[in-house]
C-alpha cells in the first residue's frame, strides 16, 4: 500500500515559510518512512505580482519583525541591506527561477526538496543573495553535488519553466490562498488540511498523527 503525500505548498519568497523552514525540515525527517513528501512551489509572486524591491520593501520592514518574533529565525544582515536600502538595490521579487529551480532539482534528488527549498530561502532571506540571479544556486548544486552545466541548461528550458507554472496551477486547485500549507493526501479525492499559515512543530505533529489514525486500515 502506498504512504499518504505530505504536500508543502510554499513560496521561494514567503518570509512565513523560512520561518517554517525548520519545522518543515523536521517533520520531513521525523515522517520519511509514514508520508511521501512533495513540496509545491506557489507562485506567490508572477505575473503582476512580481515587483522591485522599492515597491515591496516597506512591507517587509515590518513584516520580518514579525516573524523573527513568533518563529525564532533571524533575517540576516545582507537580506536587510536590501530591504533597508532599496533604492542602492536592484532586487526583483519573482517567484518564477526559484521555482523552475526546485523543480531541475527534483530531477536530481526528489527526496531531498524541503531540504533545498529550505537552502534557498536560507540564501535569500540570510545570506541576501538574488534568487532571480542564476549565480544564487551555484553554492547550492556544490552541497547536492548536481552537476552545474546540465543544471543550468535545464533552468532556462521551457520544459521546466512549464513544470513550475503547473505547481503554481496545482497549489490554485488545491485552493492555496496563504503560504505555507501543509496537506495530507489520502488519494485522488481526499486530502487533510494539517496548517494554512504557520504553525509551531507540536501542532504539525498532533495534526498529521490525528490524521495518520483516521485513515489507517481499520482491522
Amino acid at each position: 500500500m502506498n504512504n499518504p503525500t505530505l504536500i508543502y505548498c510554499y513560496d521561494a519568497y514567503c518570509g512565513w515559510c523560512y520561518g517554517f523552514s525548520p519545522i518543515i525540515k523536521q517533520i520531513a525527517t521525523q515522517y520519511k518512512n509514514e508520508l511521501d513528501i512533495e513540496v509545491l512551489s506557489g507562485g506567490m509572486m508572477i505575473g503582476d505580482d512580481v515587483m522591485p524591491i522599492e515597491t515591496i520593501s516597506p512591507y517587509i520592514q515590518g513584516a520580518y519583525k514579525s516573524v523573527e518574533e513568533l518563529t525564532g529565525i533571524k533575517f540576516g544582515e545582507d537580506f536587510l541591506w536590501h530591504i533597508n536600502n532599496p533604492d542602492k538595490s536592484d532586487w526583483v521579487m519573482n517567484s518564477e527561477k526559484p521555482a523552475i529551480a526546485l523543480c531541475v532539482f527534483k530531477d536530481y534528488l526528489p527526496d531531498e526538496a524541503v531540504f533545498f527549498a529550505a537552502d534557498m530561502q536560507y540564501a535569500l532571506n540570510y545570506e541576501g543573495r538574488d534568487l532571480d540571479d542564476d549565480e544564487a544556486y551555484r553554492h547550492l548544486l556544490e552541497k547536492y553535488k548536481i552537476p552545474a552545466p546540465e543544471f543550468y541548461t535545464k533552468l532556462k528550458s521551457k520544459e521546466y519553466m512549464d513544470k513550475a507554472h503547473y505547481e503554481f496551477a496545482l497549489c490554485k486547485h488545491l485552493q492555496v490562498t496563504d503560504f505555507p500549507q501543509v496537506l495530507i493526501q489520502q488519494n485522488d479525492t481526499k486530502f487533510y488540511l494539517i496548517t494554512k499559515g504557520f504553525s509551531d512543530h507540536e501542532t504539525i505533529h498532533l495534526r498529521i498523527q490525528n490524521v495518520l489514525k483516521e485513515i489507517a486500515p481499520k482491522p
